[in-house]
């Protein structure tokens, strides 16, 4: 009795210190952010948060937070920070530095119910509470961290098997942005064949026929209704614009600004032909194939399967920013378990990712700040990005061992 007391302790502390150390940081970086601000002539917070409080406003005022120029979210998110207006105009770095913190907790629950141990599990979602970007992007005041906590919860809830709260987080993760449509099919997948390696081995044509079971089709209709409701409750609000701007829009995207993806000269070069709309709609092709290609082969993971979904969505899409990366790095803490690869690989695949967005960035800054015009040095640098993702991807893959090959090794 004492030592599981004691052991229980000890992995309370873990966790506590962890996510303490985690928040201060976060803290300090968004109070040093506001003396930046205040100082210096390069701003740290991200001009999103301005465009977010701005449309907030709008809010408080009784307009569209469409009134405020390039706001193309939800407007959900501009009545979660309307304490912006009311209360502190750094209510949003708050929201987001928690959200961040608390999609550690969830990530260390996963891992948990995966099978490590309370000290492993703690070392792996420092990852993902110890790491740089995530830690940039959400004390800058980017939203991201919210759809990171929602997507988490929604595969917490599934390795429950709470369906109707899985489906609530999903429905409104979806409802925040259009990305998390990816998981869709494998989620489906994996309700129908719980996670089961045997039930994939019965065909597609079994699988369809499982699509129709109770728990998929409650988890079906509380997704759909939370994002129909949502959407219809804004649509009301604020009409067509809520539809267009937060998710039509991106689907018609045609962004000539210079991005990581290997569309981005394309597009840039057709920007006022008239077939350049079905290009754009043509490009998410590849995303489609390899998306569906991936939710067939490896649902019964569904972490594992919603990381590569994610990668490849982020991979091939037409607009790819580095805040992008941190949909499919907030699943890596939960794919590295088990990954067997050696740590002379792993350094070696971190460091060509590293590598990639660094050649990308020495044309993009001559380009941004200089004025030279190094479009195509841009656009190579992409492909050379999106060749490294995708060699990056394909070892991941090779060398990854799904949870169910581990579960029938444990039976065998």
């Amino acid at each position: 009795m004492a030592h599981t007391a004691d052991h229980y302790l000890r992995k309370r502390f873990n966790l506590r210190v962890l996510n303490s150390l985690a928040l201060v940081i976060r803290l300090f970086l968004v109070g040093y952010g506001v003396y930046q601000d205040k100082t210096m002539v390069v701003k740290y917070t991200d001009i999103d948060y301005h465009v977010f409080t701005d449309a907030s406003r709008f809010v408080t005022q009784g307009e569209s937070p469409y009134n405020r120029s390039t706001y193309r979210y939800t407007p959900l998110l501009a009545w979660m920070l309307l304490p912006n207006i009311y209360a502190t105009p750094h209510f949003g770095k708050l929201l987001f530095v928690t959200c961040d913190v608390l999609s550690g907790v969830l990530l260390y629950h996963i891992l948990c119910l995966r099978g490590l141990s309370s000290d492993a599990a703690c070392r792996f979602c420092a990852l993902w509470l110890l790491n740089p970007l995530p830690i940039g992007v959400s004390t800058r005041g980017n939203a991201e961290a919210l759809l990171s906590l929602l997507v988490l919860a929604t595969l917490l809830c599934l390795e429950l098997k709470r369906f109707f709260m899985a489906a609530f987080f999903y429905g409104l993760s979806v409802h925040m942005k259009i990305y998390p449509v990816t998981y869709a099919l494998p989620i489906a997948l994996y309700i129908s064949t719980h996670g089961k390696l045997e039930a994939q081995k019965r065909g597609v044509f079994r699988i369809l026929q499982r699509l129709f079971n109770k728990e998929l089709v409650l988890f079906a209709a509380v997704a759909g209704a939370v994002f129909f409701w949502l959407t219809l409750a804004f649509y009301c609000l604020y009409g067509w614009d809520s539809v267009h701007e937060t998710y039509l829009y991106h689907l018609t995207r045609r962004d000539i600004r210079h991005n990581f993806s290997p569309y981005f000269y394309m597009i840039y070069l057709t920007a006022e032909n008239e077939w350049s709309l079905v290009l754009g709609l043509v490009s998410f092709l590849p995303q489609l194939v390899l998306v569906l290609l991936t939710s067939l082969a490896f649902h019964a993971d569904l972490p594992f399967c919603c990381f590569l979904n994610t990668a490849i969505f982020v991979s091939f899409n037409k607009v790819c920013t580095s805040q992008y990366f941190l949909w499919y790095l907030c699943f890596l803490p939960l794919i590295l378990p088990r990954l067997r690869l050696s740590k002379k690989q792993g350094i070696g695949l971190l460091l060509l990712w590293f590598a990639g967005q660094g050649l990308w960035l020495m044309p993009a800054y001559y380009l941004e700040f200089e004025g030279h015009n190094t479009f195509v040095y841009i656009w190579l640098a992409g492909l050379l990005f999106l060749f490294n993702n995708s060699f990056i991807m394909v070892q991941i893959i090779s060398h990854y061992i799904p949870e169910t090959v581990q579960r029938r090794k444990k039976n065998e």
